[in-house]
């Protein structure tokens, strides 16, 4: 889910749908709307953080391929479903993950996913204006591109220090519904607020000084929209059991 595929410029000569933006061979290329559909756990970084509690759970996973945790907002409790409109509505936190959908960075250049279903030669808002500059929805994606750049690195030195300093725990979320059904949630991660307590003040005020802290607890307040997941999904699905 990084803005920078792997070895991006190798990827290219594998993957043909991927190419490096260019405003000439683009330039009647467009941007079609993002659709309704989104995933139920999407990778944030630490900017997005404070947007994201007032919206959605933020925790802890790990990636599949490596093991290494990420921080994502949960917008479901499960995979297809997902209510980010309602996050949309009341937080109107909006991930930069999905705002550059489609969109990758290589080096200095970015790169895009001819297959993603935002990509049309007929539909929606041109990528290049008639002087082949950046077009709004374009420049957007670029700021968006950028500041998951910069908040990658600030994201992954925050997760070192957590683990460095054993403030990382496992949490088992099991929640139930109407109709009987029970969701058990696990492979996912919180803050430890106990431990952070116990830590001595030096640890602490570096802590605080590096903006972790607040980091922290944010992620920790976030946790309060759990139960307003499980409200939405019971009224969702209520009348179709």
């Amino acid at each position: 889910m990084s803005p920078v595929p792997g070895g991006a410029h190798r990827r290219l000569k594998t993957m043909t749908h991927l190419e490096l933006l260019d405003p000439q061979k683009h330039r009647r290329l467009r941007l079609r709307a993002r659709g309704d559909a989104a995933p139920h756990f999407v990778q944030i970084v630490t900017g997005e953080f404070a947007a994201a509690a007032a919206s959605c759970p933020i925790l802890f996973t790990k990636e599949a391929a490596t093991g290494n945790l990420f921080a994502g907002a949960m917008f479901g409790l499960k995979p297809g479903e997902s209510f980010l409109q309602d996050a949309l509505n009341r937080g109107g936190f909006d991930p930069l993950n999905l705002q550059r959908d489609g969109f990758f960075i290589s080096g200095e250049h970015i790169v895009i996913d001819r297959h993603n279903a935002r990509f049309s030669e007929t539909e929606g808002e041109p990528l290049f204006d008639e002087a082949q500059q950046p077009s709004a929805p374009l420049r957007q994606i670029q700021l968006a591109l950028g500041q998951l750049q910069a908040g990658i690195e600030a994201t992954n030195v925050y997760i070192r220090t957590l683990l460095g300093l054993n403030l990382v725990e496992p949490i088992d979320i099991s929640l139930d519904f109407a109709g009987g059904e029970r969701l058990a949630l696990q492979g996912l991660y919180t803050v430890s607020l106990d431990r952070i307590g116990d830590m001595d003040d030096a640890a602490a005020i570096r802590l605080f000084r590096s903006g972790h802290l607040q980091l922290a607890y944010l992620m920790s307040a976030s946790l309060k929209q759990l139960p307003i997941l499980a409200r939405l999904r019971n009224q969702r699905f209520a009348g179709s059991r």
